[in-house]
């Protein structure tokens, strides 16, 4: 195998550009990225960056020693823009064919927007910088969707000192993820914060002073941020004969055709851990994926190893620090099993049929997360793992 295209030049596709070079590839090594920054990290543009606290140098994932050291044949600013299985052959935007004999998709997702005049969204530096220059005392800012980046934006801008709106159409914001009496708390501390929190509003479309409700009503803003989900990146993809489902389907090695494999936010392969398909987009998940395909990609099939990982995510919200190991949707109970959900220091642990399946802290020191993770991580029973309470 003489030459290796990564397409996707962000945590994940990184990760596995350094892990071919450190598994002893020696051969061309191609790094595609539809920007034209060099890899930069995500999670901080909604916090550190936003807030003037970081510059644009400070979100670089390495130096440029480093990326240089890697002997990349370095391709950005042009997204591919076809795949070709029978030829072996990427093809970007501006027209140019780059081959490979093994390849590893790493695009990521994009945002999902509103009908109506353009609004922000926070995907990009560029995102955050254009974000970042509108926002301050004396300026209103309505977001859409309380998810956990809408939450964090919310909570930044409000530090910032902007009067922030922030509208959610579920009737208890992040429910879905972390469950509803979790949710509920985290939504309590926007209250606090004076963000004029609204659930259970539909947006129909953003406006020239706001945006405009299912119901008539117009919520005046000079910007909006809309923070909605992500799409995967796969139209690139269309008539390449991979499989695509809210994601690229992979099997539980990451492989999604032969000498093609995925990672990062648009992979969507079987966790045997947790014996489910599974789309993560957390960022110590593409970074651990990305390193899991490289291998398997460069193994010898016999040798290939399971991406069977642990999921944890982190957030940030004013004085709240949120950290959750494991996989919480679609869970059938909630159980506090330290602290007290009022005042927001505690851990709750997730259950699916017999089984933990994953556990969140509020407040609480890393080591609080410890014995869950590891229970977690031995499909520990719930009967087991949780005390039974009175």
């Amino acid at each position: 195998m003489r030459r290796i295209v990564v397409v996707g030049a962000s945590a994940a596709g990184l990760a596995a550009a350094e892990t071919l070079r450190r598994e002893g590839y020696d051969g061309t090594l191609t790094l595609i990225g539809d920007e034209p920054h060099l890899p930069y990290d995500r999670p901080p543009l909604s916090k550190q960056f936003l807030t003037g606290q970081w510059e644009s140098g400070e979100l670089a994932l390495r130096p440029t020693a480093e990326l240089d050291a890697l002997g990349l044949d370095l391709r950005l600013g042009s997204a591919a823009a076809g795949l070709f299985p029978a030829t072996r052959v990427v093809r970007l935007a501006d027209g140019s064919a780059v081959p490979y004999d093994g390849l590893i998709i790493a695009t990521g997702v994009r945002p999902r927007r509103l009908p109506g005049r353009d609004a922000h969204v926070l995907r990009t530096l560029d995102d955050a910088l254009t974000l970042r220059d509108r926002l301050g005392p004396g300026r209103r800012l309505v977001v859409v969707g309380a998810g956990f980046l809408g939450a964090e934006a919310a909570a930044t801008a409000s530090a910032l000192g902007s009067d922030v709106t922030l509208l959610e159409p579920a009737p208890v914001p992040l429910a879905a993820a972390v469950g509803t009496e979790v949710g509920r708390i985290l939504s309590q501390a926007h209250l606090e914060r004076g963000v004029g929190l609204r659930t259970g509003v539909m947006v129909s479309e953003v406006t020239e002073s706001g945006v405009l409700l299912a119901d008539g009503e117009v919520v005046e803003g000079d910007e909006v941020l809309v923070a909605i989900g992500s799409r995967p990146n796969t139209e690139w993809l269309t008539g390449s004969g991979l499989t695509v489902g809210d994601g690229v389907v992979c099997d539980a090695y990451c492989e999604a055709a032969a000498g093609v494999y995925a990672a990062g936010d648009l992979a969507r392969w079987y966790n045997p851990l947790f014996d489910v398909s599974m789309r993560i987009e957390h960022r110590t998940n593409a970074a651990e994926q990305g390193m899991a395909a490289a291998r398997n990609l460069l193994a010898a099939p016999q040798a290939r190893k399971p991406f069977a990982p642990l999921p944890y995510f982190w957030s940030d919200q004013y004085d709240m620090k949120i950290q959750a190991y494991g996989y919480l949707r679609n869970h059938d109970e909630v159980a506090v099993v330290e602290g007290d959900l009022a005042e927001r220091r505690f851990v709750v642990a997730y259950r699916v049929g017999d089984r933990l399946t994953g556990a969140l802290a509020v407040g609480m020191p890393p080591k609080a997360l410890r014995q869950w993770r590891q229970a977690i991580a031995v499909r520990a029973a719930w009967r087991d793992a949780v005390p039974i309470r009175p």
